[in-house]
């Protein structure tokens, strides 16, 4: 992979510990702010929502400067965003810092995404997007834990503080490792063109599969820490080590669907699929033994990202024909089950004993898409490789 992919890989990293570190901090922030739990889930769902509104509007923004200039400003918005956040009192406020953040998030990963696609073969991008999203996963691993042992010991605000410096290094790297310029890639492609591409049915449908598959990890992954200390009755320091499992869990599945999405998605989904569905039937079940519930974290980690990931890259295989829109649209896909799926789970959060909704909504959203996946696979996996049936 060339070098440049590990430089956005590592601005990923600050961008995914934002947006999933609220998992470990929604108790604290509810309490400081005064706001109901479930209102604090807000702040994941109107995150991806401003992600899904502003990924294909910053993508086309940013199709007017070089790559090099649009990811940096998107960083430097990103990290003054988070900035004022931790700053702020006011929830509406947080609120909108939020946004603003996403906003930022949304233009990056979309340019980001062209660009890795941009510097490998046709035929190897699920490798590329896995050592993009490789970010995320190490954010989970690392970030979004320590990001939680942080917030416990020093204050939610700290964690905000701690995402706008990682942003530093992730700037230093991008200003001094990508050249000035446009960024090499294919022909260029009219917006009319690009924008045309949404009507193909096959980009259409793994978007929307992609969506639920990601909107029943986020429904389960928002509400994780009230699970662990009410439901499995466990020390709220063992959001930590649940938060790090996951993530250990996601960096695997990540790396595997790098692996095989390419050349065999369809064996993911088929296999990956419906274990993924399982793991979450058996964690809504078995969630009050503590042993299960860490288990658990680490293979539907595993499971979750490896037909997420194998899903995005679907979507960039499709929308092969719109060279700058393509990572937009997958972001796009990324974040509108990252819209759906908390909000779902919090409107079964009705007490303090209903902890495992968000849990059921995982196992209802995941088997839908793993159900509709199978039975248009050849759709799903049709355009891999140009759409060759030896890769599916």
């Amino acid at each position: 992979m060339p070098p440049t992919l590990y430089l956005l890989a590592l601005a990923v990293f600050a961008m995914g510990t934002s947006e999933f570190m609220l998992a470990g901090l929604v108790p604290d922030i509810a309490a400081d702010l005064g706001v109901p739990t479930a209102a604090t889930g807000l702040l994941t769902s109107l995150f991806a929502a401003a992600m899904v509104i502003g990924a294909p509007m910053m993508a086309v923004c940013a199709r007017r400067f070089p790559v090099r200039a649009s990811l940096t400003g998107f960083l430097v918005v990103f990290a003054v965003a988070h900035v004022a956040g931790a700053e702020t009192t006011s929830f509406s406020v947080l609120l909108s810092t939020r946004v603003l953040a996403a906003l930022a998030n949304a233009g990056f990963l979309a340019v980001a995404l062209r660009a890795a696609i941009a510097s490998v073969a046709t035929d190897r991008r699920g490798r590329a997007v896995a050592t993009l999203l490789a970010g995320t996963t190490v954010a989970m691993v690392f970030g979004v834990p320590a990001g939680a042992l942080l917030g416990t010991l020093l204050g939610w605000r700290a964690t905000f503080w701690a995402v706008a410096l990682l942003c530093a290094p992730a700037l230093i790297g991008i200003t001094t490792g990508i050249r000035s310029g446009p960024q090499p890639g294919p022909e260029r492609v009219s917006l009319r063109t690009e924008l045309a591409q949404l009507r193909a049915p096959a980009l259409l449908l793994v978007m929307v599969l992609a969506a639920i598959v990601n909107g029943a990890t986020f429904a389960a992954f928002t509400f994780l820490a009230p699970v662990v200390t009410d439901t499995a009755e466990l020390d709220r320091w063992w959001i930590t080590v649940a938060l790090m499992l996951f993530g250990a869990g996601s960096f695997l599945g990540v790396r595997l669907a790098g692996l095989v999405s390419d050349d065999r998605p369809g064996t993911v989904i088929c296999t990956a699929g419906p274990l993924m569905v399982l793991g979450w039937v058996l964690l809504g079940t078995w969630a009050t033994h503590p042993w299960v519930l860490l288990v658990l974290m680490v293979s539907q980690g595993v499971l979750s990202f490896a037909v997420g990931t194998t899903l995005i890259t679907r979507v960039l295989y499709a929308a092969s024909g719109a060279p700058t829109m393509a990572g937009s649209y997958a972001t796009a896909a990324l974040n509108l089950g990252a819209v759906c799926g908390p909000v779902l789970a919090g409107l079964t959060l009705t007490g303090p004993a209903d902890t495992l909704g968000p849990v059921w909504t995982a196992a209802a959203l995941s088997a839908a898409g793993v159900l509709c996946a199978l039975l248009t696979r050849n759709l799903v996996t049709g355009s891999s490789r140009g759409g060759s049936p030896t890769s599916r």
